[in-house]
């Protein structure tokens, strides 16, 4: 018998393939560059040939091949260079994509805005050296602007250069005291200056405008590229409309979102809306309940702006450009990774349950993109899944974009990588529902090192009521009680021992939960089995609240050409083969009723029963050759195959990456509010049940604002009871006493509410009667 050989099926992509699109690809092979089109190269280039490399995304997009979009993901620019690119050779043909190496003519290496603070302190005596670390340049920089160190006469800048409009502006107003403060003014001993330098304070930025209404100088700046973000300038103002989202701010810094945000996105370029303002836009605009930027066309956008210390808020196109920018760096994942590291080392003994599961958002477009099953429909549609991982409280800790699978199973190898990276080494217990059943895969789990907390799939043996025991325990400050039952079980023939705790439930149902972890008792693992409906009320509340269901991108990508999809031959064929399947019952009760109602003494044979039923039984025939034809042509079909195998551009898939970062900022968003209502819990009665509908009332009111040299006060209006407006006063001093700055600004932020207006009461027969000028405190 003859070697049977190989088949040559098409592999994956290799890794030195850059898909651009569905029919476009960008070939490398060391140093050279081929593009691919429907198969056929179409242009080839070295990469130390920069204008054959700007030819080349100017051809994609010129020729239809590509958007500028795809081109500039897969050759790593943002979607500006390949407009800029498509402009100068529209102007000039390829000589004008040609660009010196090196720094710009004609750009300084410092900006122009902080030439008056560099002059002033060298004025004061520092050196290159302390200069350099405070400015955050390298030392070679300050040397080329004032020379060599050496006497402070002769350290005078040379300010002749400074740009047209920012030496016709006024003065930089203090601000900021931005990067002068007092001590920095008083001499001090080197050691302190040393310690100081070393330290990596917030960036300050300066501001050329006197009026916080009106911001034109700082847009000019920014229109001419030597202004990265507006620096926040508030002013006084009363009752203006949502300042009470100001009191999130403390809790959002200390999420981290926008140092983290700043080390993996540097600046977004010269803009007056910089990174750090886009940030804190979304994330007020998700704790305001603005839940998707086209909803920013119904609110005041001056007084949106006065909460971010600007003369007006973004507009929804300049949004959507913003967050099509951070889109194009490709950083969601690590962002959401750095995040949910941080959040570990704040809550670490809150991680040693962790509840997956994956959350289906249903696609109402008119894309061909690949199907899920929607639980909340009981129907599968198009759709995509995000994976979910929230701690014990049910906050969400880390979200995971990913492809449809069939099962949860399929998923966890990934997820629990990611997982694994972000908790350490700690030990963990992963809470999931049946989709995640695999015996196989609680045996790779528990030797990665994590326990299983999990539902009982398919049918098992009935327990006898009367084997069950009432376990009656307080856990996380509640009593909970459950009628349990405890035993060991064996899977995989016995390879795979596990424990089995089942609840007995009111109606005689029987609930089974499998776990790993041997040390709790039969209580503990039930109630964190049963505490997973946490994570189901937090989709509900997060669909709800924050329309986490929404679109943000209508984009499309290329699937993986790889992955298998359900076949829709197969898929018809079943539909043919149920149909068939129904025909030949239908038949068979007619001629079982026929053979029920057979007279034998007119027909007592089996053969005058068929003659005289002839018709029925021709219909009998050719309905059971017509399902074993169809049964046949189904066995000679794969029952999945893969997307290539369907056609160029069968399948495509959302794109996901700006999906992510909204969903990212919408998790902050959350876990700012779940840090509030931690701090307000003890300081108001009903706080499990309304906590959050008292947030949502605290963000939107109104309230003043007041400013100082150094502090920015906000005054709340009073609630709509006595007893809420004790608790948001209890909030803002809890707040109060974390001497918290504003994002950008020396101003440290000081929260109170104003007191509840008294009410004019008349008491009959009293001996002093009240007026309407007289009032009295209302009774809580």
């Amino acid at each position: 018998m003859s070697t049977q050989l190989a088949l040559a099926l098409p592999a994956t992509a290799p890794s030195n393939v850059v898909v651009i699109n569905a029919r476009c690809s960008l070939r490398m092979e060391e140093d050279q560059r081929v593009i691919v089109v429907a198969g056929l190269p179409v242009h080839h280039y070295c990469t130390d040939d920069a204008v054959a490399e700007a030819y080349a995304m100017v051809f994609l997009v010129e020729s239809g091949f590509a958007q500028q979009s795809e081109v500039a993901r897969a050759f790593a620019r943002s979607t500006r260079t390949v407009r800029r690119y498509q402009s100068r050779y529209a102007q000039g043909g390829m000589a004008t994509l040609g660009r010196a190496v090196g720094w710009r003519r004609g750009r300084r290496r410092i900006r122009s805005k902080r030439l008056r603070c560099i002059e002033q302190l060298k004025s004061e005596g520092l050196s290159n050296c302390v200069i350099a670390q405070r400015m955050g340049v390298s030392e070679t920089a300050i040397r080329k602007l004032v020379g060599p160190a050496k006497d402070v006469e002769a350290e005078q800048l040379n300010l002749d250069a400074l740009t047209a409009i920012a030496a016709a502006a006024p003065s930089p107003i203090p601000l900021a005291v931005a990067q002068s403060t007092e001590q920095d003014t008083v001499p001090q001993p080197p050691a302190l200056a040393n310690v100081q330098a070393s330290a990596e304070p917030e960036p300050m930025p300066m501001s050329w405008d006197r009026d916080p209404a009106d911001r034109s100088v700082d847009r000019v700046l920014a229109a001419v590229g030597v202004l990265e973000d507006a620096a926040p300038m508030f002013r006084d103002g009363a009752q203006i409309p949502g300042a009470g989202v100001l009191l999130a701010i403390p809790a959002l810094i200390e999420s981290g979102l926008l140092h983290i945000a700043r080390k993996l996105y540097g600046e977004i370029g010269p803009a007056f809306y910089g990174l750090r303002t886009t940030l804190l836009t979304l994330l007020l605009m998700a704790l305001l309940r603005i839940k998707r930027p086209e909803q920013l066309k119904a609110q005041d956008p001056a007084a949106l702006g006065r909460l971010l210390g600007l003369d007006r808020v973004l507009e929804v196109k300049t949004l959507r450009r913003k967050l099509t920018r951070l889109a194009a760096y490709q950083r969601a994942n690590e962002l959401g990774a750095q995040l949910a590291r941080l959040r570990v080392d704040q809550r670490g003994p809150l991680m040693g349950f962790l509840y997956v599961d994956g959350h289906v958002r249903a696609y109402h477009g008119q894309r061909n993109i690949s199907q899920a099953y929607v639980a909340r429909r009981h129907l599968a549609m198009p759709a995509t899944v995000d994976y979910w991982v929230n701690d014990r409280t049910g906050d969400p800790l880390l979200v995971i974009t990913g492809a449809v699978d069939a099962a949860l199973s399929k998923a966890f190898p990934h997820l629990l990588q990611q997982v694994r990276a972000v908790v350490g080494e700690r030990r963990v217990t992963i809470v999931f529902d049946r989709g995640g059943w695999s015996p196989k895969l609680f045996c790779t789990m528990i030797k990665d090192g994590f326990d299983i907390l999990t539902y009982r799939k398919f049918k098992s043996r009935h327990i006898n009521e009367r084997r069950f025991v009432c376990r009656r325990a307080k856990l996380d400050g509640r009593w909970v009680s459950y009628e349990l039952h405890d035993q060991p079980v064996r899977f995989l023939k016995g390879s795979l021992r596990l424990r089995q705790i089942t609840r007995l439930c009111e109606g005689g149902h029987q609930t089974q939960v499998i776990t790993s972890r041997t040390d709790l008792r039969d209580i503990e693992c039930a109630y964190y089995m049963f505490e997973r409906w946490r994570q189901e009320n937090f989709f509900k509340y997060m669909r709800e609240e924050f329309l986490l269901d929404a679109l943000v991108d209508y984009r499309v990508e290329p699937e993986d050409p790889t992955r298998t999809v359900r076949n829709p031959e197969f898929r018809a064929l079943n539909k043919k083969l149920r149909d068939a399947r129904t025909a030949l019952a239908q038949i068979e009760r007619d001629y079982g009723a026929a053979a029920a109602d057979n007279a034998e003494q007119r027909r007592p044979s089996m053969r005058g029963f068929k003659i005289a039923h002839g018709t029925l039984g021709k219909k009998l025939r050719a309905a059971r050759e017509r399902v074993a034809k169809l049964l046949k042509q189904r066995r000679a079909l794969p029952p999945r195959i893969e997307i290539r195998d369907l056609g160029e551009n069968a399948v495509v898939k959302l794109a996901t990456e700006r999906k992510h970062l909204t969903n990212i900022i919408k998790m902050v968003a959350y876990q700012a509010e779940s840090d509030l209502l931690a701090l307000l819990t003890p300081h108001y009665h009903r706080a499990e049940d309304e906590g959050r509908t008292l947030l949502h009332q605290i963000f939107t009111a109104a309230g003043d604002l007041r400013v100082s040299d150094t502090e920015l006060y906000i005054t709340l209006a009073p609630l709509s009871s006595p007893h809420r407006t004790r608790a948001a006063q209890t909030l803002c001093e809890i707040l109060d006493n974390t001497a918290t700055s504003f994002p950008g600004s020396p101003l440290r932020m000081r929260f109170a509410v104003r007191p509840a207006p008294l009410i004019g009461l008349a008491f009959p027969g009293s001996p002093k009667k009240c007026n309407a000028a007289t009032t009295v405190a209302s009774a809580p």
